[in-house]
């Protein structure tokens, strides 16, 4: 990924200051999001089901987010943590990947917060599924840079900065370049390469490559929670497992 480094951010600030928000993006969006109501409009409801029965509390969590050009709206997701979970943990966590070079790895496998089947739901980025709402808005696109926080924004330098130049999206060029094995700082290159090279045929591609990068991304947290389960092998097990092998 070290080849993305030399991304130019020169051009960022009037790309974001003058060019908008292209027509085509807004009638790619309106079309997918129509074209496939009848496939995400029933999984949408058997999730809100599931979560009502394997967790009391809204269906839905709400979270101000950063858009573009900075600008502040209301982010919604399907709710994957217990209530009044402390969000301090993720703040902590954030701010230990922006300063080094740790991959982007999510916090679910040994995340106490989450609900029964939050892990898979935010694996396959099924709790990401209202954001739909946010896309007819306007506040968002199908394909762009993920929005952040309010406290992440806070922290970007000038360069950073420049992944707002265009709607934040459900998926991005980030999402279908092997996300988890990226540091932050990769995850800007790719971001703000997009901001740059934005089109209708970059748009198509990346949604047609969402799907297998999601399913990639699943089987990863799958092995790791397989690992994770896997009794540790000391030495007393490991005699007991050798006396149970044939001689």
């Amino acid at each position: 990924m070290n080849q993305l480094s030399s991304v130019n951010t020169a051009g960022l600030q009037a790309v974001a200051g003058s060019e908008g928000i292209p027509f085509w993006k807004r009638t790619l969006d309106i079309f997918c999001i129509v074209l496939a109501a009848p496939l995400w409009a029933p999984v949408a409801l058997l999730i809100a089901g599931i979560i009502k029965i394997v967790s009391p509390g809204p269906v839905f969590f709400q979270q101000e987010r950063i858009g573009y050009r900075g600008r502040r709206f209301m982010c919604f997701k399907f709710r994957t943590m217990y209530v009044n979970a402390d969000t301090e943990i993720h703040r902590g966590y954030l701010e230990e990947l922006m300063s080094s070079n740790l991959p982007m790895n999510k916090l679910d496998g040994g995340d106490p917060r989450v609900i029964p089947g939050g892990i898979w739901l935010r694996a396959l980025g099924l709790d990401e599924l209202p954001q739909l709402i946010n896309v007819l808005r306007g506040d968002m696109s199908l394909v762009g840079p993920r929005p952040c926080l309010s406290y992440e924004y806070d922290r970007y330098l000038p360069r950073h900065r420049g992944r707002c130049g265009t709607l934040p999206g459900l998926t991005g060029l980030w999402q279908v370049n092997d996300k988890n094995h990226t540091t932050f700082e990769e995850m800007i290159d790719l971001d703000l390469r997009y901001v740059q090279n934005k089109s209708l045929w970059l748009d198509a591609s990346i949604l047609i490559r969402t799907l297998p990068a999601v399913l990639v991304q699943t089987c990863e947290v799958r092995r790791a929670k397989r690992k994770a389960l896997r009794p540790a092998l000391t030495p007393g097990n490991a005699a007991a497992h050798s006396a149970d092998q044939p001689s």
